[in-house]
């Protein structure tokens, strides 16, 4: 699994992996979807996206709120995410496909992504990402 939920008292919480950057922060954003609605959702709109943070968390925290943005502003719900990360200036480009969020019952609204406990970080050749949901 490219991601796994954790237990928070109030919250979502989860980790996400990937062998890249690129990867990880991607894993994230369908982590962060799957808590919304965990089944399958079609591909049939497509966006595309850019970012800059001033480091990797700010970066990472930005990515996911631009898709919330998505979600509550243009009714869009993602299913994919292809990421391409520049580490030198921490920037980012996406390209997201999903579907209208209206032809899915969402079960669990997230509010937002908050800093608390948000860690991105190389381990064991691995990236890992973990971010804390406010729902």
């Amino acid at each position: 699994m490219n991601y796994k939920f954790l237990k928070h008292t109030a919250d979502v919480k989860f980790k996400a992996y990937g062998k890249n950057l690129n990867e990880c922060f991607s894993n994230s954003a369908i982590a962060m979807f799957k808590a919304m609605y965990p089944d399958k959702v079609k591909n049939s709109l497509e966006k595309n996206i850019k970012i800059k943070g001033k480091d990797l968390e700010s970066l990472l925290y930005a990515f996911l709120e631009k898709l919330l943005i998505l979600l509550d502003g243009k009714n869009f719900f993602v299913s994919k995410v292809i990421v391409k990360i520049n580490e030198k200036d921490f920037s980012l480009v996406a390209k997201v496909i999903g579907d209208k969020s209206s032809n899915y019952p969402i079960s669990l609204q997230v509010k937002a992504v908050t800093y608390n406990e948000m860690v991105i970080k190389k381990i064991k050749g691995q990236w890992v990402s973990q971010v804390v949901l406010d729902v």
